[in-house]
């Protein structure tokens, strides 16, 4: 078993946040009528992508009856809508919707993942939820070796971006970086192979709070994803 196999299946297995399981196994035995006969996920979600990914999306953690429903992140919900419709026109994906698991969705130089694994209840991850899921993420940074960019959906995701390049060995600007849409700081972590510069871009997160709102447009994620190409040329 590979590195991200063996990571994938810890992930699956999870069953740190007491809170979480209940609300994730909860949502899954008794879904509203809209998706009442199908078979939930209902476990933590590892990322998915390309192992030899530059560009990293970070989300806050999956809806509950979008990936907690489908099994795969940012899938089955309107925020995975506008996700994967912005990234297909960055060129990083081979279609613009991401309905289900095998839909035969696949990223180009890119890898999605999330801060947390499991749906948390009106969105809100305690900090212990958190920091218990925080080790998955500095893992899957620390074997996605040619990455360069972290995309942070939100400001949770990145304070989460932030912790796990710290948790690498990371000196974080001081004041720490504050989240804002279009946010850009360079972030070295030391490696066996020598120092990595990271490139951390902040996005407002495409909930449809902000899409509806018009506090997020397809032009403001557009030139999120540009700057994102830009910065993880080789």
């Amino acid at each position: 078993m590979d590195e991200f196999s063996a990571l994938r299946e810890e992930v699956i297995s999870c069953r740190l946040c007491p809170r979480l399981v209940d609300w994730r196994e909860g949502t899954a035995a008794e879904p509203p009528r809209r998706y009442q006969g199908q078979r939930y996920w209902g476990r933590p979600l590892p990322g998915f992508g390309q192992s030899r990914a530059r560009i990293v999306v970070v989300g806050l953690a999956p809806a509950a009856h979008g990936g907690n429903r489908t099994g795969r992140i940012f899938t089955g919900d309107r925020s995975g809508d506008w996700l994967f419709a912005a990234m297909y026109r960055a060129g990083l994906t081979n279609q613009p919707t991401s309905e289900h698991a095998d839909d035969g969705l696949r990223l180009k130089g890119a890898y999605v993942t999330a801060v947390n694994r499991c749906p948390p209840p009106q969105n809100r991850p305690t900090t212990e939820e958190r920091d218990n899921c925080l080790p998955y993420l500095v893992r899957e940074l620390g074997l996605l070796r040619s990455a360069r960019v972290l995309v942070a959906l939100g400001s949770f995701a990145w304070t989460g971006a932030l912790l796990a390049l710290r948790a690498q060995g990371a000196e974080l600007p001081r004041p720490r970086p504050r989240f804002t849409h279009g946010a850009e700081v360079a972030i070295e972590t030391p490696g066996q192979r020598g120092p990595r510069t990271w490139w951390l871009l902040g996005c407002f997160h495409p909930s449809q709070q902000n899409t509806f709102t018009g506090r997020l447009t397809e032009p403001m994620m557009d030139a999120v994803f540009e700057r994102a190409q830009e910065l993880a040329a080789p």
